[in-house]
C-alpha cells in the first residue's frame, strides 16, 4: 500500500473538486460510479475510475460502518489538468486497515479482488483514518498525459 500523497490536492471549495455523500446501501454504488464518472468524464481514465470508485464504495458498505442501518459513504473527487484523486470515506470498523489479497489469478472466489484491483490500476492509492477521526478513506490517484479537464482546455 502506498502511503499518503505528498502531492497537494485541492480542497473541497475548490471548483476542481467534487463531493458527494450516499446511503450505505448496496443500490447507492452505481450512483457512486456514476458521481465519479460525471465529474471525469473527460479523462481518459474514465473507466478505470468508475471502476476503482465502485470497488472501494463496495468495500466502504461491506466492510464498515457505513453499511449498517443509518449508515452513510462519501465519495471525493479531485481534479487537476493530467491527474486526479478518488477518495472513499468510510464510517471506519473494528477491523484492521484495508489490504489487498494478493489472490491466484485462477482462485475462482467471487469476492477479495476489490483492492487487488486498486492496487494494480492506480498511480498510488491508500487508506488512513478519517482526519474528522470518524472512520477511514481509502483513496487512488490516476495520471495520465496530454489531457486537460473542464475549463483548462485552451479555447
Amino acid at each position: 500500500m502506498e502511503e499518503s500523497s505528498s502531492t497537494p490536492y485541492r480542497t473541497s471549495t475548490d471548483p476542481r473538486s467534487s463531493r458527494r455523500r450516499f446511503p450505505g446501501l448496496p443500490s447507492q454504488i452505481a450512483y457512486a460510479r456514476r458521481f465519479v464518472a460525471r465529474q471525469l468524464a473527460d479523462s481518459p481514465e474514465l473507466t478505470t475510475a468508475t471502476l476503482l470508485a465502485s470497488e472501494l464504495a463496495t468495500n466502504a458498505i461491506t466492510h464498515s460502518d457505513s453499511g449498517r442501518a443509518t449508515g452513510k459513504f462519501e465519495v471525493c473527487v479531485h481534479r487537476a489538468p493530467g491527474w486526479a484523486r478518488v477518495e472513499v470515506r468510510d464510517l471506519g470498523s473494528t477491523t484492521e486497515a484495508p489490504q489487498p489479497q494478493h489472490r491466484d489469478p485462477y482462485d475462482t472466489a467471487e469476492h477479495g479482488r476489490g483492492l487487488d484491483l486498486v492496487e494494480a490500476l492506480a498511480g498510488k492509492w491508500g487508506a488512513e483514518p478519517r482526519r474528522d477521526g470518524r472512520g477511514r478513506q481509502v483513496w487512488f490517484e490516476l495520471v495520465w498525459d496530454g489531457d486537460e479537464l473542464d475549463g483548462d482546455r485552451p479555447g
